[in-house]
């Protein structure tokens, strides 16, 4: 049974006949997570790096990098998964609407992404970013496997 989780958006399973699936990654990053021995995993959907607004962050803190990364690992240990366990995969990042680059916010979701991992010294498994192409994440929570979608083209393990 696929659980679709939206933009802004953030679902956690440890039901094995669940796949967690995300759609339309522009600029926007998928964070997937997994722990293999607990079986629990999640999806993040979130569309800016960082939350200058304090109201906005609380009203929509899925909206952005520096409070959704957090609370997708909180909420997978609060299932029993554990930070040295977890497999990290990212796919997004792209610049779909800002061809001229002149915002660059596909780069800086990615470069928020990175900074925020690495200051708490989590490591990325593996990874489809960047480029001008929209994205479809897929987390089998049975596996762990993630798949990629390319716009146009089908699913490739990740």
């Amino acid at each position: 049974m696929d659980i679709v989780v939206g933009i802004a958006d953030m679902k956690i399973s440890d039901d094995p006949r669940v796949a967690l699936v995300t759609h339309s990654l522009g600029s926007c990053i998928g964070l997937t997570v997994y722990d293999p021995q607990a079986r629990v995993g999640g999806i993040l959907h979130y569309m800016l790096p960082e939350s200058t607004n304090s109201e906005r962050a609380e009203s929509k803190p899925l909206m952005f990098a520096d409070t959704a990364i957090p609370l997708l690992f909180k909420s997978c240990y609060k299932k029993g998964a554990v930070k040295g366990r977890m497999v990290v995969k990212v796919a997004g990042g792209a610049q779909v609407l800002d061809a001229s680059e002149q915002f660059m916010i596909g780069k800086r979701n990615y470069a928020a992404l990175r900074k925020i991992l690495f200051r708490n010294n989590v490591f990325i498994d593996a990874e489809d970013i960047g480029g001008s192409v929209s994205r479809t994440v897929r987390l089998s929570i049975a596996t762990g496997e993630v798949s990629v979608k390319v716009f146009g083209q089908k699913y490739k393990v990740l």
